[in-house]
């Protein structure tokens, strides 16, 4: 429910329908815990984080009528077949964050990026220094949602901060690019420089065989070398990938590299090769996700600007920094078109951040929904590159549950009709969109969704393999 100092006036709620979303000034900030929308969103339900997972949410992914929630303690499965009764099937305790999800078949594959003495699920942190600590990632067989079951570790350079599925039918395999940052000459498994990502095969009938095929040197000149300034000047190192999309059927990927923006192509999966880079020395201080439209001619880049634990969002940060930028492809090159930040000012105890989202898949427009943390749910219609447009948002107001500057929404995707967000502390919520530029959207079913690898909308009523 609109609270009364943040509900909209007629004039405010025209300009949202009509695709304007006026913007919000610092007096308007929601109290903490109040839920504020436009008025074509709907929040439909909220399911409380699990009690065994004691850390923060992160990202999630879907297949049939299931949602998978990665937490830095583990990971939870959600029977959402009716979005309006969502419920909890089961939650896996295995710390090791972030814990990153994509799933596969019977198969959910989580990022480990945190130092352990093993790669059990009873592991402890354990320094980085130490030549037998590990991380990577965990294989998990989901056949059985009630009890998932752990198969597989395989151990990666530098752990695995993200990771992306690239399936190849070929093969009878799933390839997963792992991206991974943070060397130091002081880590045996983790050392400078570190201009590559692992690629790990899993051979389908076979994913305990699942190993490290290739660690490919995408920078071999070293990468964009960064800007040492204070916050909020500096620009990020390249020194490897924060998260890379792909785009099998098309043959590429995008890659937000920390100092750089890359096209790749991915037509041999075990060989990946930048065909075009960017650079943004202006106003981007750490390339953070790569997002397609439906037909891969534009690409969205986040930036990560102080790190996600800074308040970012407010007057002094301005319209372009730690925004979306976006690109379109022209000749195989990157052509940069516009930024678009969100407009509402937060809190100084509101970490804001372009975080994770997906396309809305309606033919014919190019539709974004976004997590920004504490700054909520955006849903931004891109279609054109050069003024991309909010038509809707979702948010909560100030969340100190863990404290200031740490909390709201790791990610948010649309799957088969709803938008579903995954918060640090609040958990799991449910989001229905009603507005004429979104509704074709409800007609599409798919049978999965794993948002950084993407395939082209499937026909209306119609689900995909790929999906």
């Amino acid at each position: 429910m609109l609270g009364p100092r943040r509900a909209l006036t007629l004039v405010a709620a025209f300009a949202v329908l009509m695709g304007v979303t006026a913007p919000v000034q610092a007096a308007d900030i929601p109290a903490p815990g109040e839920i504020v929308m436009s008025p074509n969103i709907r929040h439909v339900t909220n399911v409380p984080k699990p009690e065994a997972l004691t850390d923060i949410n992160t990202d999630m992914a879907f297949q049939g009528d299931y949602a998978y929630v990665g937490n830095y303690y583990g990971f939870s499965i959600y029977d959402i077949r009716n979005p309006k009764k969502t419920s909890l099937v089961s939650s896996v305790v295995c710390p090791g964050g972030q814990m990153d999800v994509s799933v596969y078949g019977d198969l959910l594959i989580g990022s480990v990026d945190s130092s352990r003495n093993d790669d059990s699920c009873n592991s402890t942190g354990q320094s980085a220094t130490i030549k037998e600590s590990w991380e990577g990632l965990r294989i998990f067989d989901i056949s059985d949602k009630s009890h998932p079951r752990y198969i597989k570790s395989v151990e990666t350079n530098c752990g695995s901060h993200t990771h992306t599925l690239v399936p190849d039918r070929r093969r009878q395999s799933v390839y997963v690019y792992v991206s991974s940052y943070g060397p130091s000459d002081t880590y045996p498994d983790c050392k400078t420089p570190h201009d590559l990502i692992s690629i790990v095969k899993v051979p389908l009938s076979d994913p305990q065989a699942a190993a490290v095929v290739a660690t490919p040197n995408l920078f071999p000149d070293g990468g964009y070398p960064g800007v040492s300034l204070p916050y909020p000047d500096g620009k990020s190192a390249t020194t490897g990938c924060h998260d890379i999309t792909a785009y099998p059927e098309k043959g590429i990927a995008a890659g937000a590299c920390m100092g750089d923006g890359v096209l790749f192509d991915i037509r041999d999966p075990e060989r990946p090769r930048i065909t075009a880079s960017v650079r943004d020395e202006v106003n981007f201080a750490f390339w953070h996700s790569a997002t397609f439209n439906n037909d891969g001619s534009k690409v969205i880049f986040t930036d990560e600007l102080g790190g996600g634990t800074r308040a970012t969002c407010n007057e002094a940060i301005g319209p372009n920094r730690g925004a979306n930028a976006y690109y379109d492809i022209v000749r195989g090159k990157l052509t940069f078109r516009s930024y678009f930040k969100i407009s509402r000012y937060q809190a100084d105890t509101e970490n804001c951040v372009a975080h994770n989202g997906s396309l809305i898949p309606v033919k014919g427009r190019d539709i974004m929904v976004q997590a920004w943390y504490q700054g909520g749910i955006s849903v931004v219609d891109f279609t054109d590159s050069a003024h991309p447009q909010e038509i809707a948002y979702f948010e909560r107001g100030p969340d100190n549950t863990a404290g200031p500057l740490f909390g709201g929404f790791w990610s948010a995707y649309y799957y088969n009709g709803y938008i579903y967000g995954s918060d640090f502390h609040q958990g799991l919520d449910v989001l229905k969109i009603n507005d004429w530029r979104t509704n074709q959207a409800n007609g599409v079913k798919m049978r999965s969704l794993n948002a950084q690898t993407q395939a082209s909308y499937p026909e209306r009523g119609h689900g995909r393999d790929d999906w």
